[in-house]
């Protein structure tokens, strides 16, 4: 927990899942972790703006095959922000990311402060997805505390939820389309009961949810 600025009481994270291509994304920064957050975000959809007097090979991998990510080797320049509803500050300057910062802030955006995330207003999440479902952890400002946990979880659960999670979304977009949403209730209130997941990790939810096909 941390107080938040304007009311100095004590506050919580908001979880929150975005659609990823409705996001316009500034990372200032070109060295790993600017990659990282980079990577993330292309793979949710999002359109990329990287801006860094130097840019690292990494990143440059990643903008060879995909134009959504744009390189621009200067320094971080006021305006930046622009339409940006997302900026991240990913430099080795801690002067820099404070103006980067300090700028969002200003702008009314999302901002995520790599070096120092109590100056931001959001962090991103070590992220595991298998199809349509998505797990993130945060892990109090710690990144590798939450990707340690985020792969343990991977591991354990691998692709059985994820599939148990599509088979459900079929089933439900197909029943509620042909107009039988009662159909849809029944279904769910079998399927999606406290024995779900036991049913998903024992191996026996597949042939019962294929009862309702």
């Amino acid at each position: 927990r941390h107080r938040s600025a304007r009311r100095g009481v004590p506050v919580s994270e908001l979880p929150l899942m975005l659609h990823g291509d409705a996001i316009e994304a500034l990372i200032v920064g070109g060295g790993a972790v600017a990659a990282r957050k980079a990577r993330a975000l292309l793979a949710a959809g999002a359109l990329v703006r990287v801006v860094a007097p130097e840019i690292g090979e990494e990143l440059r991998a990643l903008a060879a095959p995909d134009a959504r990510l744009e390189l621009t080797r200067r320094a971080y320049a006021e305006g930046d922000v622009g339409s940006a509803q997302l900026v991240i500050a990913a430099t080795s300057d801690r002067a820099v990311n404070r103006r980067v910062a300090a700028d969002a802030h200003a702008a009314h955006r999302l901002v995520n402060v790599a070096d120092e995330p109590s100056r931001g207003n959001c962090r991103t999440t070590a992220t595991h997805r298998s199809g349509d479902l998505v797990i993130g952890i945060s892990a109090g400002g710690v990144p590798r505390a939450a990707a340690r946990i985020r792969d343990s979880l991977a591991a354990r659960l691998g692709d059985r939820y994820g599939d148990a999670v599509a088979t459900l979304a079929t089933l439900r977009r197909r029943l509620i389309d042909d107009g039988q949403q009662d159909a849809w209730r029944r279904a769910a209130e079998q399927l999606l009961d406290e024995r779900f997941c036991e049913r998903v990790e024992n191996g026996t939810f597949a042939g019962e949810a294929e009862q309702w096909r």
